[in-house]
């Protein structure tokens, strides 16, 4: 897709951090934007932004892990602008730090629910109705860079980008038959909200393995969010993926060197060779993680307790 003017676009997320970044991106290049998120704080400043644009530009507070409701939402889309929509972007994400050996039941329900069960709820929702629409379109997926590896200490995380990053491929050789284009973008770092996600955590979900404290959310902030890509540069670089037809597209300059490297990381996994060499690569980056969190800002990740279980799971070493 090259030509953007008068398309309807439905960003979840899309009222803070990667969402908001698109909707200016895409509003500027002509669509009619949706923004759906759950928090309405969010949705009142972004509206404020997109009324002094004199931009087409309609909010829905909207839980995307909530089905019913999303087709409601879905409803209203084609109430307000009488079409499905040509653009959908699946953005909405949340993130959770811990060691996996503390992950609770709830700790995967509320993580994967929304980083892969709220894709999956955009997916069904909506992909019916732009067949049946016959108007084409492109759908994009916020993934992660972390999709392609196994984490430590974010294991719902990477579990639920990994499966999205496959869905997703699924879905673009799955919808070529009806001129439907499908993209993952996969970055590494936006500099967003999402340290905030345990604000929008459900109470029936509340039960978690992980020290969470407002220490740690200020943490996590200063050290891995304040220094990421920008939302607006990054939807920029989304929009040109998606003008080139992109499946993947990543933010880096380099992502075949990248990618190779990742993939040699699991050929080695293949072997007792490899695996030696792996062990002792993974010796050298947990030292050079550890300096790096500790040196860096809010007196480091030990002083703020981030990444950490919870007081009380004494099975934990670290």
């Amino acid at each position: 897709m090259k030509d953007f003017r008068s398309k309807v676009a439905f960003i979840t997320g899309g009222a803070s951090g990667a969402g908001l970044g698109q909707a200016k991106v895409f509003s500027e290049a002509g669509c009619k934007v949706v923004i759906a998120d759950i928090r309405q704080d969010h949705l009142d400043q972004a509206m404020d932004y997109f009324k002094a644009k004199k931009a087409d530009v309609h909010a829905i507070k909207l839980d995307i892990t909530d089905r019913k409701a999303y087709a409601v939402a879905a409803d209203e889309v084609e109430k307000v602008y009488g079409t499905p929509p040509q653009l959908l972007f699946n953005t909405a994400g949340v993130n959770a730090f811990g060691p996996v050996e503390a992950s609770t039941f709830e700790d995967f329900d509320w993580v994967m629910g929304v980083n892969l069960g709220g894709v999956i709820n955009g997916m069904v929702t909506f992909v019916p109705r732009m067949i049946k629409a016959g108007k084409g379109g492109h759908i994009t997926t916020v993934a992660s860079w972390g999709g392609f590896m196994g984490f430590a200490n974010t294991a719902p995380y990477a579990c639920a980008k990994a499966a999205v990053v496959n869905l997703m491929e699924s879905y673009y050789l799955g919808l070529k038959p009806y001129g439907i284009g499908v993209s993952c973008l996969c970055p590494i770092g936006i500099n967003s909200n999402i340290h905030e996600s345990p604000l929008t955590r459900p109470e029936k979900l509340k039960n978690t393995g992980y020290n969470v404290s407002q220490k740690t959310m200020e943490y996590e902030k200063k050290a891995f969010y304040e220094s990421g890509i920008d939302p607006v540069d990054l939807a920029k670089i989304l929009k040109k993926g998606i003008e080139a037809e992109q499946l993947y597209i990543f933010q880096f300059d380099n992502p075949e060197k990248m990618l190779r490297d990742n993939y040699e990381r699991i050929i080695n996994y293949a072997t007792p060779e490899g695996m030696k060499k792996m062990e002792e690569l993974e010796k050298k980056r947990r030292e050079e993680m550890a300096k790096r969190q500790n040196a860096g800002p809010m007196g480091g990740a030990d002083e703020a307790g981030w990444g950490k279980a919870k007081k009380g799971i004494d099975w934990v070493k670290r």
